[in-house]
């Protein structure tokens, strides 16, 4: 802006984003003039990107809403949120004010909870990365050139080669490997040895015996010279393995992005103001952040709860799926609780604030995602282990072999001395063992996404192996996830058509959601509605109205049993589907009940064959659901599922997995609703269903695509292949270092003459890296 005063504006305290400067409390700044807003009679104002924005006049306000982005990015710092506490990944323990990187492994911090997301690492190591491949990929073919019998790549000749590869290679190493050496030389300075270690050391060595090869030739003995008499460098060397740990640390970043972007969706579903009826009788809009315990407030057709609290006016249907993850709407009336970010129906109501703030149920899921998600990843301090022990032992055997060459060895000593540590050092560079997981893992990501399955980390990929416990959630999981017609039985004088088309005639003039779906039903069959006249409703029993001259009814049974007899043979049939968990509804036409209507969430059709084969493999199947324990358990009986637990609440559910923890069981939770995303999040592996909610799908490590639970088999099966698949890379990344190490160090040289110079010892390095590669790649015809 060309003005300092359009940098500030106004936006709603206690949501995502920064305070935005003010003259004084309760007022704003106009985005887009930049004058003082009283925020109490502002008649000007416009929601956008989750904040309220107001505006001096409404020609300011038509500005904004032509072009909401400009303003508000105008006014926004890239920035942390001031005071934002940031913690390790792997090292809970490490906690500080702002973001920067673990001291113990290197991570970069990640924001404990509610913090804005700041990006500028990830697109600090994306840039990095592009300008790093960029120039590796030129000085890949020129190296290697030669070794396809090619000796002048380009026409650059042997003796230029390589002061080109010198220009290729210093920048990626020098600047793009930067971040890894001020890692790298942070694990030192805390004695916490990791792979930044690795990455570190490998790196540096390569590229210093490059620039001796380079600029002092003559340190090398005459075995170690090429054809033309240079000494074989290593850029490219040097070069690709910044360009992969670079790779690695922009997967790494977008996977932590999306963490912190989970939560925030989260804090999202709450509204930005509240409606507060005054002491007075007026009614004034505030932000949320102003509403205090024991205020009345009013929720309008179609708009969220602001906060929890008690009804004390008015009735409606709030859809509060959020929390239960039910699909049916539920009834409110004065005394009922309601909860702050579910949905208000047709009705209007008058609630009581109950807990605000940080108290609200919706911002304790919050803190439970928050707090589930900060977990330590068990492959990365396995191989953190392992590092720290092998650098060790590689840089022992450097030093022992440049003594044992110095003191013992032929003339000239020191030149020997030195080429056969940096030769040790080289063939024991971490790149295959840097390679050995991350590509196995990279393979059965691509595989799983062919197969409809998306890993969100590797943790995910190497934990899915030991899965012994499926906790699934029912509705949008093992069912479709909306209320469906189902069941219409009729009595002998009336056709099903007839009945159905009378039956829906009647539930058009309903708001219940029960009566939609029947509606629906009707619809879908192309049958063809009649205007309802003397519609009633009896509040909790039934409704009835007359529809083309014939007096209809449809309700419960004890609505039935006011209106006339109702047969036996009928009441059966209705128990007998409220056994399958089904809503089961009685329909009376002319003061007669002819037929029983059923309403119930239908079963997917891949359940039954995906919890059936879960079993086969060794997998037990628990349904946790907020649903009625009647329906719940026929829905288990019907699947033959191991165990049912019902009706409980989101932090009931994170319990229920901690419980099933405690028994020493490895837990994978499968889900689709915001409800389900605190114990997606407290599961070892989180299964989010792709037809669910975004939250739910950011909070777990699985994505399944289709939303089918086949796909569940497929992953873990795909998980127990890829682990075999890491263990078989480790051990070509350390037998060759077992049998390359005593080489370079010079075990043959007393028997056999034989020296390992460096050029074949980065060729060794190269091989074992085809090697993992090669086997990693084998996970592509793996069958699921």
């Amino acid at each position: 802006m060309d003005m300092p005063r359009h940098e500030h504006s106004h936006r709603d305290p206690g949501h995502s984003g920064h305070a935005n400067a003010a003259p004084h409390p309760g007022t704003a700044i106009d985005p887009v003039c930049g004058m003082p807003v009283d925020i109490a009679t502002a008649k000007h104002k416009h929601s956008f990107g989750g904040s309220t924005w107001y505006f001096c006049s409404k020609d300011c306000l038509a500005k904004f809403t032509a072009a909401p982005e400009r303003y508000a990015k105008a006014t926004q710092k890239p920035t942390a949120t001031p005071g934002a506490i940031y913690t390790c990944p792997m090292h809970p323990e490490i906690q500080q004010a702002g973001p920067g990187s673990c001291p113990k492994c290197g991570m970069a911090l990640v924001p404990v909870e509610g913090a804005k997301e700041d990006d500028s690492e990830l697109r600090n190591m994306t840039r990095r990365f592009w300008v790093s491949a960029v120039l590796t990929a030129p000085l890949a073919v020129i190296a290697m050139a030669p070794y396809f019998g090619i000796k002048e790549p380009f026409g650059v000749a042997a003796h230029v080669r390589m002061y080109l590869e010198l220009a290729l290679g210093t920048p990626v190493v020098v600047w793009g490997g930067w971040p890894f050496f001020r890692k790298f030389a942070l694990s030192i300075r805390n004695r916490s040895p990791n792979m930044y270690t690795l990455i570190g050391l490998g790196v540096a060595l390569a590229y210093l015996f490059s620039l001796a090869a380079v600029f002092a030739p003559g340190l090398f003995p005459q075995e170690f010279r090429e054809d033309g008499g240079q000494v074989g460098a290593y850029f490219e060397a040097a070069a690709v393995i910044v360009t992969l740990v670079l790779l690695g640390e922009v997967m790494q970043l977008r996977a932590m992005g999306q963490t912190s972007r989970a939560i925030r969706e989260l804090l999202a579903l709450a509204p930005n103001t509240a409606l507060r009826i005054e002491a007075d009788g007026r009614e004034v809009e505030v932000p949320l952040a102003e509403v205090h315990v024991g205020d009345k407030l009013r929720v309008r057709p179609g708009e969220k709860v602001p906060v929890d609290g008690t009804c004390v006016e008015g009735s409606s249907n709030v859809d509060e799926s959020m929390v239960t993850g039910e699909p049916v709407p539920v009834a409110k009336k004065p005394g009922n609780r309601v909860t702050g970010a579910t949905i208000n129906g047709k009705g209007t109501l008058v609630i009581r604030a109950e807990r605000v703030g940080a108290d609200t149920l919706l911002s304790q899921i919050v803190h439970m995602v928050a707090q589930a998600q900060r977990t330590r990843a068990p492959v990365q301090r396995l191989a953190d282990l392992v590092a720290a022990y092998f650098v060790q032992t590689v840089i022992a055997i450097a030093v022992v072999t440049a003594l044992a060459w110095w003191f013992f060895g032929p003339e000239p000593r020191l030149t020997y001395a030195v080429v056969n540590a940096v030769a040790v050092l080289i063939i024991a560079c971490p790149c295959a063992v840097g390679l050995a997981t991350p590509i196995s893992i990279t393979v059965a990501m691509g595989q799983g996404a062919i197969n409809g399955i998306l890993f969100r980390n590797a943790e995910a990929v190497e934990k899915l192996r030991d899965i012994d416990t499926l906790v699934v959630d029912k509705t949008g999981t093992l069912t479709l996830g909306s209320p469906r017609l189902v069941d219409l039985i009729v009595e002998p004088g009336i056709t099903e058509s007839e009945a159905l088309a009378l039956i829906a005639s009647l539930e058009r003039a309903s708001e219940h959601p029960l009566a939609q779906a029947i509606v629906k039903g009707a619809e879908e069959r192309g049958l063809r509605l009649s205007p309802v006249e003397k519609f009633e409703s009896v509040t909790g029993q039934g409704v009835r109205g007359e529809i083309a001259g014939r007096k209809v009814a449809v309700g419960s049974r004890r609505f039935m049993e006011s209106l006339g007899t109702l047969p036996a043979s009928l009441a059966g049939k209705a128990d007998a589907l409220r056994t399958q968990g089904k809503t089961a509804l009685y329909a009376a036409v002319d003061g007669r009940a002819v037929t029983v209507v059923a309403v119930a969430d239908p079963i997917k059709e891949t359940t039954p064959e995906a919890i059936k084969t879960l079993q086969s493999e060794g997998v037990r199947v628990v349904m946790l659901s907020g649903d009625s324990r009647k329906t719940a358990e026929a829905v288990g009986r019907q699947l033959g599922i191991d165990e049912v637990i019902a009706e409980v609440l989101p932090e009931q559910k994170v319990d229920a997995i901690k419980s099933l923890q405690a028994q020493g069981r490895a837990v994978a939770m499968a889900g689709d609703g915001i409800n389900d995303a605190p114990a997606l999040a407290q599961a070892n592996v989180g299964i989010a269903m792709g037809t669910g909610t975004d939250v739910a799908i950011e909070s777990g490590s699985v994505t399944l695509v289709k939303g089918d639970l086949r796909g569940i088999v497929k992953a873990i099966r795909l998980s127990r292949a890829t682990m075999r698949n890491v263990k078989q890379n480790l051990f070509f990344a350390f037998v060759y270092n077992a049998v390359g190490v005593p080489i370079a160090a010079g075990v043959l040289y007393p028997v056999f003459g034989l020296l390992l110079s460096p050029i074949f010892a980065g060729a060794a390095m190269a091989l074992s890296s085809v090697s993992v590669v090669t086997n990693a790649l084998r996970l592509n015809r793996v069958r699921l």
